[in-house]
């Protein structure tokens, strides 16, 4: 166990070792501490992106360290990594263990306290993510879940719901996203050719209905029924 301590050299299999133990030692760290630690990560990223951060850190930072311990060392995180999302992806019990299902910590329009404190979070912070849906009465949910990645999952109960265009019986018009035209003073010309206009065209529209040239505009879209928006930088 020399290769845990301080020395003026390791050996490539010392150097691998120590990778290993660090790895799992942050797995288990990273579990004890809970999802919120790691919130919008899931347990295996959050182990590799700060493994990586600080085996590369000290060598760049340290003129005293080389670089060759550090490179193997990253070599075998990553291939732990990837051995660690494909076991995930065949073996169900390391899954749960690195992606554990979601806790219900509202049902039926009732907080589950149980699970709050399972989930270390307490009740404010529940109903300030609640309010970051736009939902101010916990009564009106028949379902939230906290989730791998530290978020959380809301369903409204159906006659809490928005009605949609389905519930109206309206026929919905297909999907369409805008092309950009401009960006950043700039015409992106993929997307221009997208359309049936030409640039002479987009220059005199800018001159003639907006009286701006086109190192004016952040940004500047047309959609399907060539409807042109256009956004000035403003001083």
């Amino acid at each position: 166990m020399d290769f845990l301590n301080g020395q003026e050299s390791l050996t490539a299999i010392q150097w691998i070792l120590r990778a290993i133990i660090a790895f799992f030692f942050l797995l288990f760290a990273t579990k004890i501490m809970g999802q919120r630690s790691i919130s919008q990560l899931r347990l295996l990223d959050f182990a590799m992106a700060i493994s990586l951060g600080n085996i590369i850190a000290h060598p760049l930072s340290d003129e005293g360290l080389g670089m060759k311990g550090s490179m193997i060392s990253m070599s075998v995180l990553v291939i732990l990594y990837t051995a660690g999302v494909l076991l995930s992806l065949k073996w169900a019990s390391f899954r749960h263990f690195i992606d554990p299902l979601p806790i219900p910590l509202i049902k039926n329009g009732q907080i589950v306290s149980a699970n709050l404190r399972k989930a270390r979070i307490s009740v404010d912070f529940l109903l300030s993510e609640l309010r970051k849906e736009k939902i101010e009465d916990v009564q009106k949910i028949a379902l939230a879940l906290w989730e791998p990645d530290g978020s959380i999952s809301s369903f409204l109960y159906p006659q809490q719901q928005p009605p949609t265009r389905a519930d109206m019986n309206m026929v919905p018009e297909p999907f369409s996203l805008p092309f950009n035209l401009i960006k950043e003073g700039k015409i992106d010309y993929d997307e221009l050719n997208k359309t049936k206009f030409t640039e002479d065209w987009l220059k005199n529209k800018l001159t003639s209905t907006y009286n701006v040239d086109i190192r004016d505009v952040i940004l500047a879209t047309i959609d399907k029924n060539d409807n042109l928006q256009v956004f000035l930088y403003k001083s």
